[in-house]
């Protein structure tokens, strides 16, 4: 390879200097349009400033259940709709999606029935919705072990002659863990179409980026693997739906993985069980209050004439019914099988299993009985 080809390859991989933005954090314009990606059409902004509303409705009733004690435990993405919302809408619906602990709102904004995306978060499942179906990974709760197999159901996609596209969201923190190298690597070198979207909130629980990375950026990961890359302000809708459309239009069209990194803000702390106070100052969340997504796109669209007070006060309403719809949801008691625990264990149940469940059967048999006489 000559130096002017290995001089092109090398800004082909390479992010922008800076993070993409259409919009500032109050809502205007900024001088300098990006030219690379296409701005997202009117229609597809208001309908991603209505899943962004509900999903954050969605995200503080949440956050309310573990308070009255519905949900062992729940972790925020307040402040990190635009990437949530962005990553699902960027999508077809057979497309794949891997999500992390913390993307309960972009599951809700794949159309999974609220009550079982917190399944969960309850304790009363592994996953509460069906994944074929749905075409939406486990939650995750180990970090980028769920990189690995998006790598492999994009492989398995490409192998089989799809045009389908998976995309696995993590943490800053998750960057830090081999699996992430390690699915970098492989999905370079058999080109799968597999886009890696970083929700880079700037904290692993306590650990701040700069005590995990000496990057300038993590989207310069990349580079080392052959995979081309982009940073992205996580907290504009505009640019977080562009870039990541032009990702997903990049891996489906056999180009090969895709980096995304999106520098954004979880508000929120770690988990209802954590103390932010105890490793960031208020001064730093007043900072990001500031560039609060959600108010970023609505000051957007009202700018424009696109967005009204009607519209406005309707979705609120429309809102409230999902908090509502939750909280019934949620306040109703599971009813528990305990035969579940042979559920999905294999596709066909072993000689041993199935002696050990109409083992268990027989004794559930025959205590009810005792209990009717």
């Amino acid at each position: 390879m000559s130096v002017k080809s290995l001089r092109q390859t090398v800004q082909g991989l390479l992010p922008s200097l800076s993070p993409v933005r259409f919009v500032a954090e109050d809502g205007t314009p900024v001088a300098k349009q990006p030219t690379d990606y296409t701005e997202p059409e009117v229609e597809a902004l208001l309908e991603a400033w209505r899943r962004m509303v509900l999903g954050r409705r969605f995200d503080t009733q949440a956050t309310a259940l573990t308070k009255q004690g519905r949900l062992a435990v729940y972790p925020s993405s307040r402040g990190q709709e635009a990437c949530q919302i962005g990553a699902v809408l960027a999508l077809r619906p057979d497309d794949w999606l891997f999500p992390t602990y913390r993307d309960s709102v972009a599951l809700v904004t794949r159309g999974i029935d609220p009550v079982e995306v917190l399944t969960l978060l309850r304790g009363d499942w592994h996953c509460g919705y069906d994944p074929a179906a749905t075409r939406v990974a486990p939650q995750c709760t180990p970090l980028a072990t769920q990189v690995l197999h998006a790598v492999g159901m994009a492989e398995s996609m490409r192998r089989k002659g799809e045009d389908g596209v998976a995309m696995a969201l993590v943490g800053d923190g998750a960057t830090s863990e081999g699996d992430f190298h390690e699915a970098l690597n492989f999905a370079a070198v058999f080109r799968a179409p597999v886009v890696f979207f970083v929700q880079n909130n700037k904290y692993a629980i306590s650990v701040p980026l700069a005590r995990q990375t000496a990057a300038p950026a993590l989207a310069y990961k990349g580079i080392g693997y052959g995979v081309r890359a982009e940073q992205v302000d996580g907290n504009d809708l505009l640019a977080v739906l562009a870039v990541l459309t032009a990702a997903v239009e990049h891996a489906r069209a056999g180009n090969g993985p895709v980096l995304v990194e999106a520098h954004t803000y979880r508000m929120d702390a770690h988990t209802n069980a954590d103390d932010a106070t105890r490793y960031r100052e208020n001064d730093e969340v007043d900072q990001w209050r500031a560039a609060d997504p959600v108010d970023r796109l609505e000051t957007c669209l009202r700018s424009r004439g696109a967005l009204t007070d009607e519209d406005v006060a309707a979705l609120r309403e429309e809102a409230e019914e999902l908090a509502a719809r939750v909280r019934a949801g949620m306040n109703a008691d599971s009813v528990l099988d305990p035969l579940e625990l042979f559920d999905h264990v294999y596709a066909d149940l072993t000689p041993q299993l199935r002696e050990q469940r109409a083992q268990l059967a027989a004794e559930l048999a025959e205590s009810a009985q005792a209990q009717e006489d």
